[in-house]
Protein backbone atom coordinates (compact mmCIF):
# COMPACT_ATOMS: atom_id res chain seq x y z
CA UNK A 1 0.00 0.00 0.00
CA UNK A 2 0.79 3.35 -0.94
CA UNK A 3 2.21 5.65 2.41
CA UNK A 4 0.88 8.97 0.82
CA UNK A 5 -1.87 10.22 2.15
CA UNK A 6 -5.48 10.97 0.86
CA UNK A 7 -5.89 13.99 -0.46
CA UNK A 8 -6.83 16.63 1.75
CA UNK A 9 -5.75 14.70 4.89
CA UNK A 10 -3.82 16.36 7.57
CA UNK A 11 -0.04 15.94 8.55
CA UNK A 12 1.33 15.50 12.28
CA UNK A 13 4.78 14.37 13.03
CA UNK A 14 7.54 15.80 15.96
CA UNK A 15 10.13 17.88 14.83
CA UNK A 16 13.92 17.11 15.49
CA UNK A 17 13.74 20.98 16.99
CA UNK A 18 11.04 19.28 19.59
CA UNK A 19 8.04 20.49 18.38
CA UNK A 20 4.90 18.75 17.02
CA UNK A 21 3.98 19.88 13.91
CA UNK A 22 0.80 20.31 11.71
CA UNK A 23 0.24 20.81 8.34
CA UNK A 24 -3.92 21.02 7.20
CA UNK A 25 -4.39 21.40 3.58
CA UNK A 26 -6.85 24.01 3.08
CA UNK A 27 -7.29 24.52 -0.66
CA UNK A 28 -5.35 26.13 -3.37
CA UNK A 29 -3.95 29.57 -3.52
CA UNK A 30 -5.26 32.32 -5.76
CA UNK A 31 -1.91 31.13 -8.40
CA UNK A 32 -3.09 28.00 -8.49
CA UNK A 33 -0.34 26.66 -5.64
CA UNK A 34 -1.63 24.50 -2.90
CA UNK A 35 -2.43 26.25 0.57
CA UNK A 36 -0.80 24.43 3.32
CA UNK A 37 -1.07 25.47 6.68
CA UNK A 38 1.11 25.30 9.50
CA UNK A 39 0.99 25.21 12.89
CA UNK A 40 2.87 23.96 16.03
CA UNK A 41 2.96 22.65 19.85
CA UNK A 42 4.71 21.28 22.99
CA UNK A 43 2.82 18.39 23.05
CA UNK A 44 0.67 16.07 20.78
CA UNK A 45 -2.68 16.38 22.03
CA UNK A 46 -2.46 20.40 21.85
CA UNK A 47 -1.19 20.15 18.17
CA UNK A 48 -4.40 17.77 17.33
CA UNK A 49 -6.60 20.04 18.82
CA UNK A 50 -5.07 22.76 16.61
CA UNK A 51 -5.01 21.15 13.25
CA UNK A 52 -8.97 20.08 14.17
CA UNK A 53 -9.95 23.62 14.46
CA UNK A 54 -7.99 24.67 11.26
CA UNK A 55 -10.42 21.69 9.43
CA UNK A 56 -13.07 22.63 11.21
CA UNK A 57 -12.89 26.07 10.04
CA UNK A 58 -11.90 24.54 6.48
CA UNK A 59 -14.47 22.35 6.32
CA UNK A 60 -17.21 25.22 7.47
CA UNK A 61 -16.12 27.30 4.58
CA UNK A 62 -15.08 29.55 7.19
CA UNK A 63 -11.38 29.75 6.73
CA UNK A 64 -9.33 32.40 6.93
CA UNK A 65 -7.45 33.35 3.40
CA UNK A 66 -3.84 32.70 3.25
CA UNK A 67 -1.41 34.82 3.78
CA UNK A 68 0.17 37.39 6.22
CA UNK A 69 -2.60 39.52 8.08
CA UNK A 70 -2.90 43.33 7.45
CA UNK A 71 -2.67 45.19 10.87
CA UNK A 72 -5.96 47.15 12.30
CA UNK A 73 -4.44 50.46 10.62
CA UNK A 74 -3.90 48.59 7.21
CA UNK A 75 -7.16 47.68 7.00
CA UNK A 76 -8.94 50.96 7.88
CA UNK A 77 -7.26 52.66 5.02
CA UNK A 78 -8.03 50.10 2.70
CA UNK A 79 -12.03 50.10 4.24
CA UNK A 80 -12.32 53.75 3.75
CA UNK A 81 -10.31 54.03 0.54
CA UNK A 82 -11.44 51.50 -1.29
CA UNK A 83 -15.00 49.85 0.18
CA UNK A 84 -17.01 52.36 2.27
CA UNK A 85 -15.59 55.20 -0.53
CA UNK A 86 -18.01 53.74 -2.76
CA UNK A 87 -21.40 53.74 -0.45
CA UNK A 88 -21.08 57.07 2.06
CA UNK A 89 -21.89 60.05 1.40
CA UNK A 90 -18.87 62.45 1.52
CA UNK A 91 -19.54 63.95 4.87
CA UNK A 92 -20.18 60.51 6.54
CA UNK A 93 -16.30 59.27 5.05
CA UNK A 94 -14.86 62.29 6.40
CA UNK A 95 -16.46 61.19 9.65
CA UNK A 96 -15.48 58.20 9.57
CA UNK A 97 -11.60 59.17 8.74
CA UNK A 98 -11.65 61.67 11.65
CA UNK A 99 -12.65 59.16 13.82
CA UNK A 100 -10.34 56.80 12.77
CA UNK A 101 -7.22 58.92 12.69
CA UNK A 102 -7.67 60.34 15.92
CA UNK A 103 -8.96 57.47 17.70
CA UNK A 104 -8.82 53.88 16.43
CA UNK A 105 -5.40 54.31 14.90
CA UNK A 106 -3.74 55.55 17.95
CA UNK A 107 -5.63 53.04 20.41
CA UNK A 108 -5.71 49.95 18.66
CA UNK A 109 -3.59 50.87 14.57
CA UNK A 110 -0.64 48.32 15.37
CA UNK A 111 -2.60 45.25 16.42
CA UNK A 112 -3.05 42.53 13.96
CA UNK A 113 -6.34 41.88 12.33
CA UNK A 114 -6.83 38.12 13.43
CA UNK A 115 -4.77 39.20 16.60
CA UNK A 116 -7.11 41.58 18.28
CA UNK A 117 -8.92 40.94 21.28
CA UNK A 118 -12.22 42.02 22.92
CA UNK A 119 -9.85 43.53 25.63
CA UNK A 120 -8.28 45.92 23.40
CA UNK A 121 -11.33 47.15 22.22
CA UNK A 122 -12.59 47.75 26.04
CA UNK A 123 -9.08 49.12 26.80
CA UNK A 124 -9.55 51.78 24.25
CA UNK A 125 -12.82 52.65 24.93
CA UNK A 126 -11.95 53.18 28.90
CA UNK A 127 -9.22 55.27 27.46
CA UNK A 128 -11.30 57.59 25.59
CA UNK A 129 -13.98 58.08 27.99
CA UNK A 130 -11.06 58.64 30.46
CA UNK A 131 -10.17 61.71 28.09
CA UNK A 132 -13.24 63.24 28.51
CA UNK A 133 -15.00 61.59 25.27
CA UNK A 134 -19.21 61.25 25.13
CA UNK A 135 -20.27 58.34 25.12
CA UNK A 136 -21.93 58.86 22.02
CA UNK A 137 -18.56 59.04 20.35
CA UNK A 138 -17.32 56.49 21.52
CA UNK A 139 -20.46 54.29 19.96
CA UNK A 140 -19.74 56.05 17.14
CA UNK A 141 -16.28 54.95 17.06
CA UNK A 142 -17.44 51.53 17.92
CA UNK A 143 -19.88 51.09 15.19
CA UNK A 144 -17.51 52.21 12.79
CA UNK A 145 -14.92 49.92 13.83
CA UNK A 146 -17.27 47.12 13.65
CA UNK A 147 -18.20 47.66 10.47
CA UNK A 148 -14.77 47.51 9.19
CA UNK A 149 -14.40 44.48 10.88
CA UNK A 150 -17.74 42.46 9.11
CA UNK A 151 -16.43 43.23 5.73
CA UNK A 152 -13.10 41.83 7.09
CA UNK A 153 -14.61 38.60 8.65
CA UNK A 154 -17.04 38.55 5.13
CA UNK A 155 -14.04 38.53 3.14
CA UNK A 156 -12.61 35.70 5.44
CA UNK A 157 -9.59 37.74 6.72
CA UNK A 158 -10.46 37.02 9.98
CA UNK A 159 -12.33 34.23 11.67
CA UNK A 160 -14.56 36.67 13.81
CA UNK A 161 -15.84 39.73 14.45
CA UNK A 162 -14.74 40.73 17.83
CA UNK A 163 -16.77 43.57 18.03
CA UNK A 164 -19.35 41.66 18.26
CA UNK A 165 -18.58 40.53 21.96
CA UNK A 166 -18.30 43.53 23.15
CA UNK A 167 -20.88 45.96 24.61
CA UNK A 168 -19.99 49.66 24.06
CA UNK A 169 -21.05 52.55 26.56
CA UNK A 170 -24.57 53.67 27.60
CA UNK A 171 -25.28 56.57 25.63
CA UNK A 172 -28.29 58.70 27.33
CA UNK A 173 -31.02 60.18 25.07
CA UNK A 174 -30.24 63.85 24.89
CA UNK A 175 -33.58 65.36 25.70
CA UNK A 176 -35.09 68.00 23.37
CA UNK A 177 -35.49 71.50 24.60
CA UNK A 178 -38.33 72.96 21.91
CA UNK A 179 -39.31 76.34 21.72
CA UNK A 180 -42.71 76.96 23.66
CA UNK A 181 -45.76 78.54 21.25
CA UNK A 182 -44.77 82.01 23.38
CA UNK A 183 -40.99 81.73 22.47
CA UNK A 184 -41.27 80.85 18.68
CA UNK A 185 -43.22 84.10 18.10
CA UNK A 186 -40.77 86.15 19.83
CA UNK A 187 -37.95 84.27 18.08
CA UNK A 188 -39.54 84.90 14.78
CA UNK A 189 -40.48 88.68 15.75
CA UNK A 190 -37.40 88.90 16.83
CA UNK A 191 -36.37 87.34 13.20
CA UNK A 192 -39.14 89.87 11.38
CA UNK A 193 -36.30 92.25 11.11
CA UNK A 194 -33.56 90.66 9.16
CA UNK A 195 -33.52 89.07 5.30
CA UNK A 196 -33.40 86.09 6.12
CA UNK A 197 -36.72 85.99 7.77
CA UNK A 198 -38.45 83.40 5.80
CA UNK A 199 -35.38 80.73 6.63
CA UNK A 200 -36.13 80.61 10.03
CA UNK A 201 -40.03 80.56 9.15
CA UNK A 202 -39.51 77.72 6.77
CA UNK A 203 -36.93 76.38 10.12
CA UNK A 204 -39.53 77.12 12.84
CA UNK A 205 -42.82 76.80 11.24
CA UNK A 206 -41.82 73.70 9.13
CA UNK A 207 -39.36 71.66 10.89
CA UNK A 208 -36.61 71.65 8.08
CA UNK A 209 -33.04 70.56 8.75
CA UNK A 210 -30.50 73.35 8.64
CA UNK A 211 -28.60 71.71 5.43
CA UNK A 212 -32.53 71.30 3.81
CA UNK A 213 -33.20 75.27 4.48
CA UNK A 214 -30.25 76.60 2.72
CA UNK A 215 -30.23 73.83 0.38
CA UNK A 216 -34.18 75.20 -0.94
CA UNK A 217 -33.88 76.39 -4.84
CA UNK A 218 -36.66 78.21 -6.60
CA UNK A 219 -37.53 75.63 -9.01
CA UNK A 220 -38.40 72.96 -6.49
CA UNK A 221 -40.92 75.69 -5.13
CA UNK A 222 -44.85 74.92 -6.56
CA UNK A 223 -46.60 77.82 -5.37
CA UNK A 224 -49.76 76.20 -7.51
CA UNK A 225 -49.46 73.22 -5.25
CA UNK A 226 -48.19 74.73 -2.31
CA UNK A 227 -45.46 72.41 -2.05
CA UNK A 228 -41.46 72.30 -1.20
CA UNK A 229 -39.82 69.54 -3.04
CA UNK A 230 -35.95 69.42 -0.68
CA UNK A 231 -34.19 67.80 -3.90
CA UNK A 232 -31.14 69.21 -2.31
CA UNK A 233 -29.20 70.17 0.80
CA UNK A 234 -26.01 72.46 1.30
CA UNK A 235 -23.21 71.01 2.98
CA UNK A 236 -19.73 71.64 3.72
CA UNK A 237 -17.31 69.23 2.47
CA UNK A 238 -13.70 68.50 3.05
CA UNK A 239 -11.44 69.91 0.00
CA UNK A 240 -9.53 66.25 -1.64
CA UNK A 241 -6.04 66.47 -2.98
CA UNK A 242 -6.19 66.85 -7.37
CA UNK A 243 -3.00 65.98 -7.02
CA UNK A 244 -0.96 62.85 -7.70
CA UNK A 245 1.40 63.33 -4.78
CA UNK A 246 -0.50 65.09 -2.24
CA UNK A 247 2.50 64.05 0.51
CA UNK A 248 4.69 66.51 -1.43
CA UNK A 249 2.03 68.95 -2.10
CA UNK A 250 1.53 69.96 1.44
CA UNK A 251 5.40 69.53 2.11
CA UNK A 252 5.20 73.39 3.47
CA UNK A 253 2.32 72.98 5.14
CA UNK A 254 3.86 69.84 7.10
CA UNK A 255 4.57 70.10 10.98
CA UNK A 256 6.04 67.33 12.41
CA UNK A 257 6.72 69.01 16.10
CA UNK A 258 4.08 69.38 18.77
CA UNK A 259 3.78 73.26 19.76
CA UNK A 260 5.40 74.59 22.50
CA UNK A 261 3.61 75.17 26.05
CA UNK A 262 2.49 78.38 25.23
CA UNK A 263 1.99 78.72 21.27
CA UNK A 264 0.69 82.17 19.76
CA UNK A 265 0.47 80.44 16.44
CA UNK A 266 -2.91 78.50 17.31
CA UNK A 267 -4.03 80.64 20.15
CA UNK A 268 -7.31 81.34 18.90
CA UNK A 269 -8.53 77.79 18.12
CA UNK A 270 -11.36 76.10 20.04
CA UNK A 271 -9.60 73.18 20.46
CA UNK A 272 -6.40 73.86 21.14
CA UNK A 273 -3.10 73.39 19.09
CA UNK A 274 -3.75 70.49 16.05
CA UNK A 275 -1.50 67.61 16.70
CA UNK A 276 1.07 67.18 14.82
CA UNK A 277 1.56 65.66 11.01
CA UNK A 278 1.99 61.81 10.49
CA UNK A 279 5.48 61.18 8.66
CA UNK A 280 3.34 60.63 5.42
CA UNK A 281 0.94 62.98 5.75
CA UNK A 282 -1.57 63.82 2.88
CA UNK A 283 -3.80 66.43 4.83
CA UNK A 284 -3.68 70.47 3.38
CA UNK A 285 -5.53 69.72 0.64
CA UNK A 286 -7.53 72.90 1.55
CA UNK A 287 -4.21 74.79 -0.42
CA UNK A 288 -3.69 72.28 -3.27
CA UNK A 289 -3.45 74.51 -6.67
CA UNK A 290 -5.77 71.57 -8.58
CA UNK A 291 -8.06 70.92 -4.64
CA UNK A 292 -11.18 69.48 -5.73
CA UNK A 293 -14.58 68.34 -3.98
CA UNK A 294 -14.62 70.97 -1.18
CA UNK A 295 -16.11 73.79 0.20
CA UNK A 296 -20.46 74.59 0.24
CA UNK A 297 -21.61 72.30 -2.03
CA UNK A 298 -25.43 70.87 -2.81
CA UNK A 299 -25.84 67.35 -2.50
CA UNK A 300 -28.57 65.12 -2.44
CA UNK A 301 -30.38 64.01 0.93
CA UNK A 302 -29.44 61.06 2.83
CA UNK A 303 -32.57 58.91 2.91
CA UNK A 304 -35.61 59.08 -0.16
CA UNK A 305 -37.69 59.55 2.43
CA UNK A 306 -35.87 63.30 2.90
CA UNK A 307 -37.02 63.95 -0.61
CA UNK A 308 -40.96 63.65 -0.09
CA UNK A 309 -42.76 67.10 -0.68
CA UNK A 310 -43.73 69.32 2.36
CA UNK A 311 -47.02 71.12 1.87
CA UNK A 312 -46.23 75.09 2.58
CA UNK A 313 -48.54 76.70 4.98
CA UNK A 314 -51.17 78.90 2.66
CA UNK A 315 -50.10 82.40 5.20
CA UNK A 316 -46.44 81.34 4.54
CA UNK A 317 -47.26 82.11 0.33
CA UNK A 318 -47.57 85.80 0.82
CA UNK A 319 -44.19 86.56 2.83
CA UNK A 320 -42.83 83.70 0.23
CA UNK A 321 -43.58 85.39 -3.10
CA UNK A 322 -42.40 89.01 -1.01
CA UNK A 323 -39.16 87.41 -0.35
CA UNK A 324 -38.25 86.18 -3.92
CA UNK A 325 -39.33 90.04 -4.83
CA UNK A 326 -37.05 91.28 -2.46
CA UNK A 327 -33.78 88.57 -3.72
CA UNK A 328 -34.22 89.97 -7.68
CA UNK A 329 -34.09 93.47 -6.40
CA UNK A 330 -30.50 92.34 -4.83
CA UNK A 331 -29.74 90.60 -8.31
CA UNK A 332 -30.40 93.89 -10.01
CA UNK A 333 -28.00 95.75 -7.75
CA UNK A 334 -25.09 92.79 -7.67
CA UNK A 335 -25.15 93.27 -11.55
CA UNK A 336 -22.26 91.13 -12.63
CA UNK A 337 -20.95 90.11 -8.82
CA UNK A 338 -24.16 88.42 -8.72
CA UNK A 339 -23.66 83.90 -8.33
CA UNK A 340 -26.52 82.59 -9.93
CA UNK A 341 -27.31 78.88 -7.86
CA UNK A 342 -31.20 79.50 -7.77
CA UNK A 343 -30.93 78.91 -3.97
CA UNK A 344 -34.39 80.71 -1.93
CA UNK A 345 -31.89 82.07 0.64
CA UNK A 346 -28.81 83.90 -0.49
CA UNK A 347 -26.07 86.30 0.24
CA UNK A 348 -25.84 89.76 -1.27
CA UNK A 349 -23.67 88.25 -4.38
CA UNK A 350 -26.19 85.15 -4.76
CA UNK A 351 -24.27 83.00 -3.26
CA UNK A 352 -25.71 80.07 -0.77
CA UNK A 353 -25.55 81.21 2.93
CA UNK A 354 -23.19 79.75 5.41
CA UNK A 355 -24.00 77.43 7.38
CA UNK A 356 -21.79 78.65 10.34
CA UNK A 357 -22.86 82.33 9.75
CA UNK A 358 -26.40 80.43 9.66
CA UNK A 359 -25.66 79.25 13.50
CA UNK A 360 -24.52 82.58 14.51
CA UNK A 361 -26.70 84.47 13.33
CA UNK A 362 -29.36 82.04 15.43
CA UNK A 363 -27.75 82.25 18.60
CA UNK A 364 -28.01 86.02 18.20
CA UNK A 365 -31.82 85.73 17.40
CA UNK A 366 -32.24 83.63 20.77
CA UNK A 367 -30.31 86.72 22.98
CA UNK A 368 -32.57 89.44 20.98
CA UNK A 369 -36.32 87.62 21.95
CA UNK A 370 -34.80 86.85 25.41
CA UNK A 371 -34.66 82.95 24.89
CA UNK A 372 -31.72 80.53 26.67
CA UNK A 373 -29.41 79.16 24.89
CA UNK A 374 -30.02 75.77 22.75
CA UNK A 375 -29.22 73.43 19.92
CA UNK A 376 -30.29 74.95 16.61
CA UNK A 377 -32.10 71.54 16.16
CA UNK A 378 -34.29 72.03 19.08
CA UNK A 379 -35.21 75.79 18.00
CA UNK A 380 -36.42 73.98 14.22
CA UNK A 381 -36.88 70.56 14.02
CA UNK A 382 -38.18 70.09 17.45
CA UNK A 383 -40.03 72.57 18.05
CA UNK A 384 -42.41 72.20 14.88
CA UNK A 385 -43.06 68.35 16.05
CA UNK A 386 -43.68 69.41 19.33
CA UNK A 387 -45.99 72.58 18.30
CA UNK A 388 -47.80 70.61 15.99
CA UNK A 389 -48.78 67.89 18.40
CA UNK A 390 -49.78 70.49 20.86
CA UNK A 391 -52.46 71.55 17.86
CA UNK A 392 -53.86 68.32 17.99
CA UNK A 393 -51.98 66.27 14.79
CA UNK A 394 -51.67 62.80 15.13
CA UNK A 395 -48.07 61.31 15.07
CA UNK A 396 -48.20 59.76 11.74
CA UNK A 397 -49.31 63.08 10.48
CA UNK A 398 -46.33 64.76 12.13
CA UNK A 399 -43.73 61.66 10.76
CA UNK A 400 -44.71 62.74 6.89
CA UNK A 401 -44.63 66.02 7.85
CA UNK A 402 -41.06 65.63 9.21
CA UNK A 403 -40.35 62.65 6.80
CA UNK A 404 -39.13 60.13 9.05
CA UNK A 405 -38.79 56.73 7.97
CA UNK A 406 -39.83 55.11 11.47
CA UNK A 407 -42.71 56.76 14.03
CA UNK A 408 -40.43 55.58 16.92
CA UNK A 409 -38.20 59.07 15.88
CA UNK A 410 -40.82 61.22 15.42
CA UNK A 411 -41.47 60.50 19.00
CA UNK A 412 -38.25 61.39 20.71
CA UNK A 413 -38.51 64.80 18.46
CA UNK A 414 -41.83 65.38 20.66
CA UNK A 415 -41.62 66.50 23.80
CA UNK A 416 -44.52 66.99 26.25
CA UNK A 417 -45.98 69.84 27.99
CA UNK A 418 -46.96 69.85 31.38
CA UNK A 419 -49.87 72.55 30.96
CA UNK A 420 -51.18 69.74 28.71
CA UNK A 421 -50.79 67.14 30.67
CA UNK A 422 -52.82 68.57 33.29
CA UNK A 423 -55.71 69.74 31.47
CA UNK A 424 -55.60 66.22 29.93
CA UNK A 425 -55.78 64.63 33.39
CA UNK A 426 -58.75 67.13 34.15
CA UNK A 427 -60.94 65.86 31.04
CA UNK A 428 -59.79 62.53 32.44
CA UNK A 429 -61.34 62.90 36.05
CA UNK A 430 -64.69 65.01 34.32
CA UNK A 431 -65.00 61.58 32.30
CA UNK A 432 -65.14 59.02 35.28
CA UNK A 433 -65.90 61.21 38.40
CA UNK A 434 -68.89 63.60 37.30
CA UNK A 435 -69.01 66.38 39.24
CA UNK A 436 -71.16 66.09 41.97
CA UNK A 437 -73.93 68.65 44.21
CA UNK A 438 -72.61 69.57 47.37
CA UNK A 439 -74.80 70.89 49.90
CA UNK A 440 -74.02 73.41 52.19
CA UNK A 441 -76.41 71.32 55.10
CA UNK A 442 -74.41 69.50 57.64
CA UNK A 443 -75.68 65.90 57.39
CA UNK A 444 -75.61 64.26 60.63
CA UNK A 445 -77.38 61.30 62.08
CA UNK A 446 -80.30 62.79 64.46
CA UNK A 447 -83.51 60.60 65.58
CA UNK A 448 -85.70 63.30 63.79
CA UNK A 449 -84.41 62.72 60.73
CA UNK A 450 -85.99 63.02 57.53
CA UNK A 451 -87.62 59.44 57.57
CA UNK A 452 -89.14 60.06 61.13
CA UNK A 453 -90.77 63.71 59.60
CA UNK A 454 -92.39 61.07 57.14
CA UNK A 455 -93.75 58.84 59.29
CA UNK A 456 -95.42 61.60 61.97
CA UNK A 457 -96.91 62.86 58.81
CA UNK A 458 -98.71 60.04 57.68
CA UNK A 459 -99.89 59.03 61.22
CA UNK A 460 -101.76 62.81 61.46
CA UNK A 461 -102.92 62.36 57.72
Amino acid sequence: MSPRKPNMESSIYEGSDGWWHGRVTMGVKDDGSPDRRHRRARTEAEIKRKVRELEDLRDKGRAPKAGRKPTVEQWMTTYLTDIASLKLKPRSLDDYWSKTRNDIVPGIGKHKLDKLQPEHLERMYRAMLDEGHAPSHVVKVHRILSRALKIAHRRRIIVENVATLVDPPTVDETEANPFTTEQAKAFLEAAAERPTFMRWCVGVGMGFRQGEALGLRWPYVDFEAELFHPQWQLQRLTWRHGCKDAHACGERLHRFEPCPPECRTHKNYKRGCPKPCPKDCKRHASACPERKGGGLVFTRPKTKKSTNPVPIPPPFIPYLLEHKAQQEAMRAAAGDEWEEHKALFTRPDGRPLDPRADWAEFKELLEEAGIEDRRLYDGSRHTAGTILNELGVDMPTIMEILRHTQISQTRRYVKGRSHLSKDAMRRMGDHFMPASERSTETKTETRDGKTARSQRRRRIR
